[in-house]
């Protein structure tokens, strides 16, 4: 039999989102060959030719929308573009990834969500925190029952940046700038994933550095009938809080520390044939403490392995028909929601009821 022909891959979008994140993970999938990355600038030219060099650069999106030769698009940009990109590459019949935040709203997300229907493509969104391994710890220790009834579950991404990036759209007044639509996006599609749809949403969005135009601190509360979900994060915070506290009627877990593999990238690391990657270090597994005949029970569990590129592998497979997507648009929709929530909750400062919200296929 003759292996499958590798699907072409064209990369819209080669600064930090492109080059961290998407390009190492994408050539680290077997299925998968990056034919195509627009580099406007001579610094992302020269890095491209340097670590991707069977690579085309290319300067406009247009070149690879309209290409022959790509299968598959995925889109690195800022978020004001994702939309407009997003819809020119499904009109061009091609499969598309976005990065998240997929959209700055619901409505766009609908609307591309729709076109994939209509034009028979594949339509994912990145949230590869996913493969996070202190959320692939956490979603074994829920699984295996020892904290008992869930009553608390909190979690946290923080930063510590007290003073704002000069020219940085992600700290602009932009519709999908700040950190509820960047790290929130994170936590908010963890939780739906482990947890589905709230009752309920209230929200405390803040903007607390001088000059400040984005939010830059917020806490999100979802309300579960047994289950109190808090949701928070700070561009302020320099003494680290736990990632991660779950607490239960039979014990608690909590989880300092912060998956490797985003750093290890930033560094210019591979996953590709590295036998360590997404491994935490022992110094910041999570701490079991649980209540079990009539005695405590003290561990510090061994963090799952990370794997950032089980998100493509899982895309790559699903363009041949192998595998359904572990991301799918429609969940990544909710998540674009549940912030339209959280703003109109700050904005009108009450809880918000979700009784009519058709929040599906988490």
């Amino acid at each position: 039999m003759q292996p499958a022909r590798k699907i072409n891959v064209g990369l819209i979008g080669f600064g930090m989102a492109g080059q961290v994140f998407h390009a190492p993970t994408i050539s680290a999938v077997d299925g998968l060959r990056l034919l195509k990355v627009t580099a406007r600038r001579p610094d992302q030219q020269e890095l491209l030719a340097t670590r991707y060099p069977d690579a085309t650069g290319v300067t406009a999106a247009e070149e690879i929308i309209h290409a022959d030769d790509i299968d598959l698009i995925v889109i690195a940009t800022s978020n004001d573009v994702h939309y407009a990109l997003a819809k020119a590459a499904l009109s061009a019949g091609k499969h598309v990834v976005v990065e998240k935040p997929f959209t700055n709203t619901s409505a766009e997300a609908d609307e591309l969500i729709a076109l994939a229907r209509r034009h028979n493509r594949l339509l994912s969104v990145y949230h590869n925190a996913r493969w996070n391994s202190d959320y692939l710890t956490i979603k074994k220790i829920i699984a295996g029952g020892r904290l008992g009834e869930l009553v608390s579950f909190e979690a946290r991404y923080d930063r510590f940046r007290n003073t704002l990036k000069e020219n940085a759209w992600r700290e602009m007044n932009l519709p999908g700038s700040g950190i509820l639509y960047d790290l929130g996006a994170h936590l908010i599609d963890q939780s739906l994933q482990l947890f589905g749809i709230p009752e309920a949403i209230n929200a405390d969005l803040r903007m607390q550095r001088p000059g400040a135009q984005a939010v830059d601190d917020f806490e999100l509360i979802l309300h579960y009938p047994q289950l109190k979900v808090t949701l928070k994060s700070s561009m302020l915070v320099k003494e680290p809080s736990p990632r991660y506290a779950l607490y239960g009627l039979q014990g608690a877990f909590v989880k300092y520390g912060i998956d490797p593999q985003e750093a290890a990238l930033k560094a210019g690391a591979s996953p590709l044939g590295d036998p360590e990657w997404g491994k935490e270090p022992e110094a910041i597994w999570g701490k079991l403490n649980v209540l079990e005949d009539g005695a405590d029970h003290i561990a510090y569990v061994e963090s799952e392995r990370g794997d950032y590129p089980a998100f493509y592998r899982n895309v790559c497979d699903a363009v041949r028909g192998r595998a359904a997507l572990a991301v799918t648009a429609t969940a990544a929709r909710n998540v674009i929601r549940i912030i339209e929530l959280a703003e109109q909750s700050w904005r009108e400062k009450r809880t918000i009821v979700l009784d009519n919200e058709k929040l599906l296929d988490c």
